[in-house]
């Protein structure tokens, strides 16, 4: 299943809808390092609200997202993880270290805005 990837402004919108296999996942980091030079993208909000588990393949993938996608130009917000998500990572040591989160869409924009202000 592909992640769709949506452009508002030059800021790239992925929502995660469903489970994603591990190719799945690899798929959906090509396609937005691609995606995010193709458009001179400078923010990226992934969504993971429909998500009930990240298992550590994913969380160690969404975290390597986030830096390619740092290294590329663009800042990462992932939003909507689920309380349920938040306690089992916690437990099995998982971190999004050095990535930006929040609570939904709206929140992520706002940080992503807060950013590009910051950096100015």
């Amino acid at each position: 299943m592909s992640v769709p990837i949506l452009k508002q402004g030059d800021t790239l919108i992925a929502s995660i809808v469903s489970a994603l296999t591990d190719d799945d996942l690899v798929k959906f980091r090509d396609d937005l390092a691609q995606r995010i030079g193709t458009v001179r993208a400078r923010g990226v909000v992934i969504d993971v609200t429909a998500l009930d588990v990240l298992d550590s393949f994913a969380t160690r993938t969404l975290r390597n997202i986030a830096l390619t996608a740092r290294l590329r130009g663009a800042e990462t917000v992932i939003v909507g993880i689920q309380p349920e998500v938040a306690f089992s990572l916690v437990q099995l040591g998982l971190t999004l270290e050095g990535v930006s989160t929040a609570l939904d869409l709206e929140e992520g924009l706002a940080l992503l805005a807060r950013k590009r202000l910051e950096r100015q």
